[in-house]
């Protein structure tokens, strides 16, 4: 779940290798999770079905959904523990009785606690086939997720890692959202930092250094057109202004003395769920995993 983008000087709080494994263990019952939907979404599936199904794993696990009953600032509490948003939908959609069409692209997120550590993740999906140039816009989203990994690990400076982000997506000719950003992430589902996937003026001021115990919530957000959104009616849904589709993707990242962690990474390969970035521990293994410079 994104947080709305408004800077703080709210700083980092680093957590210990045992937090870190709390915090493991909550990312690999999101993984399951994202597999569990990725299974489920085809033509003629209803949304609300796919939540259901994760709200029964994630009580299975005797864990906490970070989702159901949040209210931030708005004027109610979410009420699913999905955020299932479809085609021109960002972000926060609420899961219904609407049902799956072929052509369609679902970005579905969803985050839980394990013993009050937290993990998010959020994946895009294509429902059957797709226009190529909307594949093509999934893909720059999951491009640019796996190009921060791997600036996560040679970078000083959060900044360094958001522009070149901002670059790849602008590159490939598509629209960032960016009235919404990553959090960072731990006891609670958004702590300080705010992870943007861009560089502002205003946000130099409120840069974070890169280094080991940092853990943040990564999520670019992609448009196909100019990734300006407005609020619906539910008071949660966020949509493109112009109507046109939107990727979002996002893993929660851990900077260790090791490297650079997915903590939300697939259990097992899917064709819908990719691995972003070499140096994922646990997604690879070897010495792909040791970081090429200074940890953020």
């Amino acid at each position: 779940m994104t947080e709305s983008h408004s800077y703080s000087n709210n700083a980092p709080e680093l957590k210990t290798e045992q937090e870190i494994a709390i915090m493991r263990e909550a990312g690999k019952i999101v993984a399951a999770a994202h597999r569990i939907a990725a299974d489920m979404i085809k033509p003629g599936v209803r949304t609300i079905d796919i939540d259901m199904a994760i709200e029964a794993h994630f009580a299975a696990h005797n864990a906490k959904s970070l989702f159901k009953g949040y209210r931030g600032n708005h004027r109610t509490p979410y009420p699913a523990v999905t955020c299932i948003s479809i085609n021109e939908q960002v972000v926060h959609g609420i899961p219904s009785t609407r049902t799956l069409r072929e052509g369609e692209i679902v970005k579905l997120d969803t985050a839980c606690s394990v013993d009050g550590w937290c993990a998010d993740a959020a994946v895009t999906h294509a429902v059957g086939e797709i226009r190529p140039g909307w594949r093509k816009m999934i893909d720059t989203a999951w491009d640019a997720l796996a190009l921060a990994i791997d600036e996560m690990g040679r970078r000083k400076w959060w900044s360094e890692v958001a522009g070149a982000m901002e670059r790849l997506v602008d590159k490939a000719g598509f629209g960032i959202v960016r009235a919404y950003v990553g959090h960072g992430i731990g006891r609670v589902l958004h702590e300080g930092p705010q992870v943007p996937n861009f560089v502002t003026r205003d946000f130099r001021k409120f840069d974070f250094r890169l280094e080991p115990g940092l853990v943040i919530a990564v999520e670019p957000m992609v448009c196909f057109g100019t990734g300006d959104v407005s609020l619906s009616r539910d008071h949660w849904t966020v949509s493109t202004r112009d109507g046109l589709p939107s990727a979002h993707v996002e893993h929660t990242l851990a900077i260790t003395t090791r490297g650079v962690e997915i903590l939300t990474a697939p259990l097992e390969p899917h064709p819908s769920i990719p691995v972003p970035g070499p140096r994922s521990i646990g997604a690879a293994a070897g010495t792909e995993n040791q970081p090429s410079g200074a940890p953020m």
